[in-house]
């Protein structure tokens, strides 16, 4: 495995040799193809563990922070939905009691005109 991580160096190296010579022989492609060798090697750079590491660490964080936004949302509308029940709950209860109520009514009127009615036939 280490003769593999060896092999990229000594080609980069032969290029860097070949590319000196080119260049000594004509001067103005020297300055382009160092300029591409420069290039070449700070796009090297950008892929440092580090770096990407370091990224890889802001996007969590700012992923947990919008899981934890998300999550809290949720417990809003569920506390809210769950407000929404007891309320309805109360309402219904109410409704149970007056429909109990009216019906007590409806028997005492029944009653009241059976009297009546008994008292008007006399």
């Amino acid at each position: 495995m280490t003769s593999n991580t060896q092999k990229p160096d000594e080609n980069r190296s032969k290029r860097k040799k070949e590319m000196e010579n080119e260049a000594s022989e004509n001067p103005l492609l020297s300055s382009l193809d160092k300029t591409d060798l420069a290039a070449s090697e700070g796009s090297q750079s950008l892929y440092k563990p580090e770096p990407l590491e370091k990224v890889l660490n802001e996007m969590n964080k700012e992923v947990m922070n919008l899981l934890s936004k998300y999550a809290h949302i949720l417990r809003q509308r569920a506390a809210m939905d769950a407000s929404y029940v007891q309320e309805l709950d109360g309402i219904l209860k109410e409704a149970r009691t007056i429909e109990n109520h009216l019906k007590q009514k409806r028997e005492s009127l029944k009653q009241r005109f059976t009297v009546i009615a008994n008292t008007l036939q006399s």
